[in-house]
């Protein structure tokens, strides 16, 4: 049977296309050394904490997601917050863990910690027009269906709950239609429909944790925005309810999400800690060496079997009481 292919390479490629079509078509408000410094410190923040936590390999699709996804919310007027945002949003995946499972979004806990340590950044509402919108989302919604990602759950319910809760409000105020409808359609929050909280590494593990999790989300970030009346709401509510996935997970387990085979499932919920806890991409293997001194002549038949040099004769006599050597 083929493999389906990782369907973080398709991310990549509609993010790809989005910033390159925003940055020399629609004119997207970001520098070209701040794509250049964000997308260079994400990488080489992935490759040095795969060095430092002896990971088999150096995995850069992750971090090329979380540095795009950057690349198209975060905005600033220095190079260094841009950096250190990116870095600290990668360094998170390694640091704050929980059960072999990194507990918040690399984007999410970047943008969220830049904005209430420095003061000196801000949220792109990404509104990008009508025509790039529709094309956006829809790319985002095929990517879901081609790949059929076994965490599309969450990014339905989600966008269920959250527009449900919009257009209530503006239902109940009387405002028109064009209202709500102006408020969603915002590339930001595409973005975080189907790149933060769809992320597989930090949602709940069971489809009712994850519907549950999707419904805690979208009513923090619609509670914030709608009745506390600030900005990024969503933004606050996926960092604030992240440290309960855990939770969810004790009370709702499940199989683990793994990359390996794109989608595939692990075959249990503590197999991604084998490796470290920290291997995304490989199973685990255990190597067995030949022990040290001589073989006894019946074990030598008996692998000579199983290596196909000995032949069925050999493993009778041994078996049999027959002569040995």
């Amino acid at each position: 049977m083929r493999r389906r292919r990782d369907p973080r390479l398709y991310q990549i490629s509609v993010l790809s296309l989005l910033l390159a079509y925003g940055f020399f078509r629609l004119g997207f408000d970001v520098m070209a050394a701040q794509i250049a410094v964000t997308l260079g410190a994400a990488l080489g923040a992935q490759y040095a904490c795969s060095r430092l936590w002896r990971l088999a390999a150096f995995e850069p699709k992750s971090a090329l997601i979380s540095g795009l996804s950057l690349c198209l919310l975060l905005r600033t007027n220095l190079l260094t917050v841009a950096t250190a945002t990116a870095v600290a949003a990668i360094a998170s995946k390694f640091l704050i863990r929980w059960n072999g499972k990194h507990v918040f979004n690399p984007t999410n806990v970047g943008l969220a910690a830049a904005m209430l340590s420095t003061g000196k950044v801000w949220v792109s509402p990404g509104q990008w027009g009508s025509v790039a919108f529709a094309a956006f989302f829809f790319a985002c919604l095929g990517g879901l269906v081609v790949h059929r990602a076994a965490r599309s759950d969450v990014t339905y319910a989600f966008l269920l709950f959250y527009v449900s809760l919009v257009a209530g409000r503006s239902f109940w105020l009387g405002e028109p239609l064009a209202i709500p409808v102006h408020r969603l359609e915002s590339g930001a929050f595409l973005l975080f429909a189907f790149f933060m909280i769809w992320d597989p590494k930090t949602t709940p593990d069971s489809r009712a944790g994850r519907v549950l999790f999707a419904l805690l989300v979208a009513f923090g970030g619609w509670y914030v925005q709608y009745r506390l009346f600030r900005t990024n709401g969503l933004i606050w509510s996926l960092a604030a309810f992240s440290p309960f996935v855990p939770v969810i997970d004790r009370f709702l387990p499940a199989e683990r999400y793994r990359w390996s085979g794109a989608g595939r499932l692990s075959r249990s919920p503590t197999e991604d800690s084998l490796k470290g806890a920290f291997h995304e991409t490989q199973a685990a293997c255990i190597r067995v060496s030949r022990p040290p001194g001589p073989v006894d002549p019946v074990g030598a038949r008996l692998l000579r079997f199983l290596r196909g040099q000995g032949g069925h004769e050999a493993l009778q006599q041994g078996f049999a009481g027959g002569p040995r050597p």
